[in-house]
């Protein structure tokens, strides 16, 4: 649920920065990079995450004896 916790957490924080963007002339590139700025933080954060949860290589023991290292990888 971390990850679904933090989506709420960063569509409020996407809503509130489109909200209160400073008014002026600038008003649309505040938003934009607010925005784009909490959209790209929670995306590499959810990817970190889901990585290191689902690592696509498996970690292999360094520490095994060679005639054990290779009858784990024979059998």
């Amino acid at each position: 649920y971390t990850i679904l916790i933090n989506l709420v957490v960063v569509s409020i924080l996407c809503v509130l920065s489109y909200l209160f963007a400073p008014k002026g002339e600038n008003q649309t590139i505040w938003r934009s990079s607010l925005i784009l700025a909490f959209s790209a933080m929670y995306l590499m954060w959810a990817i970190t995450l889901l990585a290191q949860l689902h690592p696509l290589v498996a970690p292999r023991r360094a520490d095994l004896r060679p005639e054990k290292h290779a009858a784990f990888f024979v059998s």
